[in-house]
Order: C-alpha cells, then structure tokens, then sequence
C-alpha cells in the first residue's frame, strides 16, 4: 500500500484518473462528430465532400445568381407595363351616343352623335344627322374635352356624358 501514499503512487493514481476522464471525453467527442457529420450529409447529400463553409459559399453565390435574375426579369416587365399603360392611354376610355330628330321631324330620333375619348379626354365626335333621303356624317376632334371646332348641342352632351361616365344612349327630344 506504500506505493499509493507515496509521491510517486499519487501521481500515477491522478495521471490514470486524467487518462479515463480524456478516454471519456475522447469517446463522447466521437458521438457528437459522428452526429454532426449525419447532420452534415443531410445538408450536402451522401457524396458532399465540400465543407459547410463551401456549401454556403456556393449557396450564396447561387442565391445572388437568382436575385440578378429576378431582377432583370422585373425590370422587363415593368418596362413592358409601361409600354401597355401607354397603350392603354391612348385606348377609348370614354364614350357615350346620343340619338336625336335633328329636322325635328317624326322620323325615329335616327340622327346620332357618339363621343369616343381616351384617358386624357382626347378623340373624336362622331355625328350622323339623318334626313329622309340624305345622311351626312360630321367628325370632330376633341382635345382636353372640348371640341377643336364648335360643338353642336348634342355633340356637347355626348362628350359631356361620356365624361360623366354615362354609358348607353339617350335620346334628346327636340
């Protein structure tokens, strides 16, 4: 027993006590690897040799490879809605007819103006006054809602109603 209470004996005895604790340790730090490398293979796949540092190096620069491409896709497309909104300004927004006697005969209110305006309340004023063996049809520009030459009544209250947002014919009594 003199060899455990001896200087030298107490050394061995602490020197094996610190060789079981790094065997301990030694076999715990091999689980958790092996668990880490398990979590690994599921991120990078069976035949990933790269490491996690690779992986999300090459994660990122796929990542900026897919923002540069939705980038550009958005800037085609915002240039192509403007180019329809464009489009889109120019169609008729606005219209309206309007049917009248323009002889102030009985013959059926068979005369008519038709307002046809864009976005910017530009376009055209369409009358056709009818007359028992004679039609004529007038057409006037219209800018900013108002008639480039003077406007007949009923011209006024076609362009005045599609403006209003008054879709459908009225018929003007005269």
């Amino acid at each position: 027993m003199t060899q455990f209470t001896d200087a030298p004996g107490i050394v061995a005895l602490a020197a094996a006590g610190i060789a079981l604790l790094a065997l301990i340790l030694a076999v715990v730090l091999t689980f958790r690897v092996r668990r880490l490398r398990g979590a690994q293979r599921a991120v990078l796949g069976e035949n990933g040799q790269a490491d996690l540092v690779a992986h999300a190096s090459g994660l990122q620069a796929a990542f900026e490879a897919l923002h540069a491409r939705v980038d550009a896709v958005t800037e085609r497309l915002e240039e192509r809605m403007a180019a329809a909104e464009d489009r889109l300004d120019g169609a008729i927004a606005y219209r309206a007819l309007v049917r009248y006697d323009a002889y102030g005969e009985m013959s059926g209110h068979q005369s008519t103006s038709l307002a046809l305006l864009d976005a910017d309340h530009n376009g055209i004023v369409l009358s056709s006054i009818a007359h028992r063996d004679t039609a004529r049809l007038y057409c006037k520009q219209v800018h900013a809602g108002r008639g480039e030459h003077q406007l007949s009544p009923e011209e006024e209250e076609a362009v005045r109603r599609a403006l209003a947002g008054e879709v459908g014919s009225v018929t003007l009594g005269h």
